[in-house]
């Protein structure tokens, strides 16, 4: 302690040259010029520095006067930049305070009107560190503008803080109204804010950001100054790209097209995804096809989601395959992409076999793609699959428990998805309004009425506003517990006007308990709402051949000409080996179509010889028996079935599934 004692007092106090020590401090060591830093932040978190820490504090100066001490020198600074009681040193020499340093004691130190007597690098430093330190909280930013406001920064300072502000307030989930606001201060914006204020916008929800960021751009256009860059369009296209909204979209592309900013990889990746969410796959495509470079990841999964979101399977999936040749590795988004194209698809093989290159590649199976493989395996009819990949999520948020609790309902499992349901509440999780279509679906197939009404009146308890989709699973639940007066009532007393699923359901339930009533009521308002809909045609033709009421039959088809509708051909596919064949009706596009025929007709006959007779009452139309015996050789879902059998696949698949327009059938 004598020791310590005289070390201190020797670098404090200054003594007459006899009484100094002859023997000389060594040369630091690099133990010491390890350790310097940590013994100063260790003084400084204390806040208050001891006697020790002087002598530390002290030591290291005097034995690092020949080095580079800078980081010990701004480290003993720093530790005495708080409070403290204890007075530097007269006899040690000055040392320059390292910037970083000094950031950190104005952050903690400036005063209202000491701003104007600092540099303007020094002010600026002090926001950048105090907007920083605020992210990504929304009150933490907001009191950081309130300080910046306090210390009444000179102009130039100022117009930069609110840029950084404006910068910070799209990653702090701020409304629009106050990054607005911040613009509005700014003298002389420059591109870096209006990019920033496109930023916030677009990350508003709702269907104003593409109108918006659209006002800006004009906004930024009738300045004059500064011009728009890649930036600026990258920004605007993003905020188009989540409505969707195409109109702006294209006048994004004009300016971009106009002011040679369409190379950009940035400007063609926001085009892209742009149009792939608006499901126009060939300008998606075009602006694909024409990027300049080798393409990243981003783009390929945009183009490939594109495909996927309209139903094009096979041009997805040899898109990913053309991705994989161009050894660009996959992301989650990609295989999310990819795989929901497998479901639309019923592409079984193909989905099992990117679940496997997922394995393989060691991709990260994150909560979205998680969902997307148990979606996929309850729509291609291996429900316990979806099973297995629901138990080994780590966590589950609501789109997991919803999509396997629809999983369920679809197959019939309605006790095991009102128990998931259960569990889910159990479970703290918030159900939202896909969780209730698998619950009410569930109902509805089991002819579950009361039940069914229970978890409507929980829902609205929920505070969960009803989406169409609900007020159609309750309308089927009623209709198929023949309760047609009571979905009537159901149908007529919606909080939001009901589309045509709705009155088509009820019509269909209408016509098959002969009540004519809401049969009349129903069609009207069906062909009111879509009169150029080939399906409500279709629908009605069908209702009026099934009793035989041929004149009104051909009045819905002269309905059809004169409002120039065209009956959309049924398309029925089938997966073999990877590969989807598409069978439409009255199409001889398919190169097995003939022999396909000839063996339906051979089994036809073989039925007719056993005893058995076609049922020619599914057929309706105004035809002969014999053309109606033919016409049911000649569904499209018969093609599909059949061709495993033709191409001798029958003995290899575990399962046939056949995929209809109209419908979904596991064989």
């Amino acid at each position: 302690m004598r020791d310590v004692q005289w070390i201190y007092s020797h670098e404090v106090v200054a003594r007459p040259q006899s009484q100094q020590p002859t023997a000389r401090i060594p040369a630091p060591t690099s133990a010491m010029q390890t350790c310097g830093p940590l013994l100063f932040a260790a003084c400084r978190r204390r806040g208050r520095p001891s006697p020790a820490d002087a002598v530390c504090r002290c030591l290291v100066i005097h034995l690092s006067a020949r080095h580079d001490g800078t980081a010990r020198r701004g480290g003993s600074v720093a530790a005495t930049t708080k409070p403290s009681r204890l007075a530097a040193s007269p006899t040690l020499p000055r040392v320059p305070i390292p910037t970083r340093t000094r950031s950190r004691m104005h952050l903690h130190q400036l005063k209202p009107g000491e701003a104007a007597s600092l540099p303007r690098h020094l002010l600026e430093a002090h926001v950048v560190a105090l907007v920083r330190r605020c992210c990504p909280g929304l009150l933490a930013l907001r009191a950081a503008h309130a300080r910046l406001i306090r210390l009444r920064l000179p102009r130039l300072t100022a117009a930069f803080a609110l840029s950084k502000l404006l910068a910070s307030s799209s990653s702090c989930g701020a409304a629009p109204s106050y990054a607005r606001n911040l613009f509005d201060q700014i003298p002389e914006p420059t591109a870096f804010c209006y990019n920033s204020l496109i930023r916030a916008l677009s990350s508003a929800a709702g269907a104003a950001p593409a109108a918006d960021t659209v006002l800006v751009y004009r906004r930024m256009l009738r300045a004059g100054s500064p011009l728009p860059n890649t930036f600026t369009l990258a920004f605007a296209l993003k905020a188009c790209s989540i409505v969707p909204a195409l109109g702006e979209g294209r006048q994004l592309h004009s300016q971009a097209f106009r002011r040679g900013l369409e190379p950009s990889p940035y400007v063609q990746t926001g085009l892209l995804n742009l149009y792939a969410k608006c499901e126009e796959v060939a300008l998606a495509r075009t602006v694909f096809d024409g990027m300049v470079g080798d393409k990243n990841y981003a783009a390929w999964s945009a183009m490939i989601g594109g495909y996927s979101r309209v139903g094009m399977v096979n041009e997805a999936l040899g898109l990913f395959r053309e991705m994989q040749a161009a050894d660009v590795n996959p992301d989650e988004v990609t295989m999310v992409s990819v795989i929901s194209a497998c479901a639309k698809a019923g592409a079984l093989d193909l989905g099992r076999w990117v679940h496997a290159f997922i394995d393989r590649k060691g991709i990260t199976v994150d909560l979205e793609l998680s969902t997307a493989l148990i979606d996929m395996y309850a729509k291609c009819g291996l429900i316990e699959r979806a099973k297995g990949v629901f138990d080994a999520m780590a966590e589950r948020d609501t789109k997991a428990w919803s999509a396997m609790i629809v999983g369920l309902a679809i197959h019939g499992l309605v006790e095991d998805a009102l128990k998931l349901f259960s569990r889910m509440l159990e479970l703290k999780v918030r159900p939202n309004n896909v969780t209730f279509i698998g619950v009410l679906s569930a109902c509805a197939h089991s002819g579950l009425v009361n039940e069914g009404r229970r978890y409507w009146s929980t829902m609205q308890e929920l505070g969960i506003k009803p989406s169409m989709e609900n007020y159609g699973c309750m309308v089927d639940l009623f209709c198929r517990s023949s309760l047609l007066d009571e979905a009537y009532s159901f149908v007529t007393g919606m909080a939001i006007p009901p589309n045509s699923v709705i009155w088509r359901t009820l019509l269909v339930a209408s016509k098959n308990s002969n009540r004519f009533d809401i049969v009349q009521s129903a069609s009207k308002k069906l062909l009111e709402l879509e009169p150029c809909n080939p399906e409500n045609y279709v629908l009605l033709s069908n209702l009026y051949a099934s009793n035989s009421q041929w004149d009104r039959v051909s009045y819905m088809r002269k309905k059809m000409k004169e409002n120039n509708v065209n009956v959309v051909a049924g398309c029925s596919s089938i997966e073999i080996n990877g590969y989807l064949h598409k069978f439409v009706v009255s199409d001889d596009s398919h190169p097995e179509i003939k022999e396909i025929r000839l063996l339906l007709r051979e089994i036809a006959d073989r039925v007719v010889r056993a005893g058995h007779k076609p049922w020619t009452a599914a057929v309706l139309h105004d035809v002969g028996e014999e053309e109606k015996e033919v016409a049911l050789c000649e569904h499209s879902e018969r093609h599909g079935s059949w061709l495993p059998a033709l191409t001798g696949n029958a003995t290899t698949m575990s399962t046939v599934g056949v995929y209809s327009t109209a419908r979904q059938i596991f064989r």
